[in-house]
């Protein structure tokens, strides 16, 4: 059977964390940190971070070793050391990285594994228990299969590819580099094609491909459908959250983040650096332009053509207030009508009185 490599305790010195992260040291330079962790929880060889103001008053009981904090903050009389940074929250998660570094792969394919024939492994690679290659699949240097998931035929992963638990890429999928899938998400299963018969409905073959760029993150439980004639394509450097359902054809540019629970219909267009927030919802065949951002449970029914924040959905309020609300939707229509009728009335008046 094979296993993976043990991790190392990890420990730095504020000065060396500071070096490594490209922030400012101000105090013990010499403290070793171990750890990271919330500031009301952090304890004396931990280091913990400020990027909301929210949270300022924890400053003053927190029991970390180091705190980093924006640059223009102000500390008086801390009893910790502090790391300065333009992006404390950014910091933060490299340090962490830099003390919790994820083991590494044995390479190998484990016994229980089936591997068709005709698929190409590399040697550097890692197949874990009850993982099943098909033919004509190649996985690259360095790649991890999770146990229990599928690699369908003629997928193709980059070096340095992530593939979790009980996930599945299928129907010639191709990933780039350093693509992390985590477990149970389906890459290039069919599309969601049907045409309507009269009485039934007969599916529509589904024969494009899924093409994700490299540095892509797709999230637990979330699907991708290949394309029906053309590809679904991901592009580089795409952050794609649990739950998300991706329909065939979609495209979205390099650097877009979507959070848990948005749905995007077939063959829209998304572009670069756009922010999409949780419960989003878009129609089919529509264009997004280079970075818009959605707030959360907004239904985006119309091309987007320039870049901003765009929001839809309903704030919370109290179960009285929403009842009345709801009422007055179903008025609006008459009392817009009400309204331009008023107005004409009034331009008439004015007319008349000539004033």
């Amino acid at each position: 059977m094979k296993g993976e490599s043990p991790v190392a305790d990890s420990r730095y010195t504020l000065d060396e964390l500071a070096a490594l992260t490209g922030s400012v040291c101000e105090g013990a330079g010499q403290v070793a940190i171990h750890a990271v962790a919330p500031l009301e929880t952090a304890g004396p060889d931990e280091i913990s971070f400020l990027a909301n103001r929210r949270y300022r008053a924890q400053l003053a009981d927190t029991r970390a070793a180091a705190v980093i904090l924006p640059r223009e903050e102000s500390v008086q009389g801390a009893r910790f050391a502090v790391l300065r940074a333009d992006n404390p929250y950014l910091v933060f998660a490299r340090i962490a990285w830099l003390l919790n570094p994820p083991p590494a792969p044995t390479a190998g394919v484990d016994e229980t594994a089936v591997v068709a024939p005709g698929a190409r492994v590399d040697a550097s690679a890692s197949v874990a228990a009850q993982a099943v290659i098909e033919a004509d699949a190649w996985i690259g240097p360095g790649c991890s299969i999770g146990p229990g998931s599928v690699i369908g035929t003629g997928v193709s992963l980059g070096a340095g590819c992530q593939i979790g638990a009980n996930a599945s890429v299928l129907a010639g999928s191709r990933l780039g580099e350093r693509v992390e899938v985590l477990p149970g998400a389906v890459i290039g299963s069919a599309g969601f094609g049907f045409a309507d018969a009269g009485d039934h409905w007969e599916s529509v073959p589904q024969l494009g491909r899924v093409l994700i760029g490299d540095d892509v993150s797709i999230g637990a439980n979330t699907t991708v459908d290949r394309g029906s004639q053309g590809d679904t394509r991901i592009g580089d450097g795409c952050k794609i959250d649990n739950l998300v359902q991706i329909a065939h054809n979609v495209q979205i540019g390099e650097h877009t983040v979507v959070a848990a629970n948005a749905g995007i219909s077939g063959s829209t267009r998304i572009g670069r650096y756009c922010r999409i927030a949780g419960g989003v919802g878009f129609v089919g065949h529509l264009e997004i332009a280079d970075g818009a951002t959605f707030t959360g449970m907004s239904m985006i029914t119309g091309n987007i053509h320039d870049a901003g924040v765009y929001s839809s959905g309903v704030p919370l309020m109290p179960t009285r207030e929403w009842r009345r609300s709801a009422v007055r939707f179903r008025q609006l229509d008459d009392m817009a009508r009400r309204l331009e009728k008023l107005e004409r009335l009034m331009e008439t008046t004015k007319d008349r009185d000539g004033r």
